[in-house]
């Protein structure tokens, strides 16, 4: 089993008490974790949006898919079926390892970290933050690369307001920033 969720199944009875919640099936949890990369700058290389699938792939323990354009938008000079980013979701074992992984190794490798937002939470307690790099990882060969891009991480909960999501993502141990909430 995945260390953060023995971490989560320990901390289960605290966060019942905590938001005052009086059935089990109510506590929050994490219910999956979406990587996506806006690659709309390299639209027309193949071999880059193959390098960023493949990054993608490898900091997610699971095989990345390139979304395309589903609409051609002139004003972006897009065609349908034109490859505009990369996208992984992660659930069960994958994402319990991923948020680990994130929390205890890549984030406090980060460039004068200060810690994550606490204003990116959506009113319906799911999380979302970006990262300028894929280098914080350290599975990520910097010979490997191409090209430096950041990508988007969404936290989905099964909490239902922002104050149960932060709640949780706390307890687990995400690194929020100093600050009001």
């Amino acid at each position: 089993m995945a260390r953060m969720k023995d971490k989560y199944l320990a901390l289960k009875p605290q966060l019942k008490e905590q938001l005052e919640i009086k059935n089990d099936m109510q506590i929050p949890k994490v219910e999956k974790i979406m990587i996506t990369v806006g690659a709309g700058f390299a639209m027309k290389d193949n071999k880059l949006i193959q390098n960023i699938q493949d990054t993608i792939s490898v900091i997610a323990g699971q095989h990345a898919s390139v979304v395309v354009a589903k609409k051609s938008v002139a004003g972006f000079k897009v065609r349908e079926g034109m490859p505009v980013g990369v996208k992984v979701t992660l659930r069960a074992e994958n994402m319990y390892n991923f948020l680990d992984k994130l929390i205890s190794i890549a984030l406090p490798r980060v460039k004068d970290f200060r810690g994550v937002p606490r204003n990116g939470f959506d009113g319906r307690g799911n999380y979302n933050f970006g990262l300028n790099e894929q280098l914080i990882f350290p599975e990520v060969s910097y010979d490997s690369i191409m090209q430096i891009h950041g990508m988007n991480i969404t936290v989905v909960t099964t909490a239902t307001s922002d104050k149960e999501g932060f709640a949780l993502l706390e307890a687990l141990g995400m690194p929020f920033s100093k600050g009001s909430k």
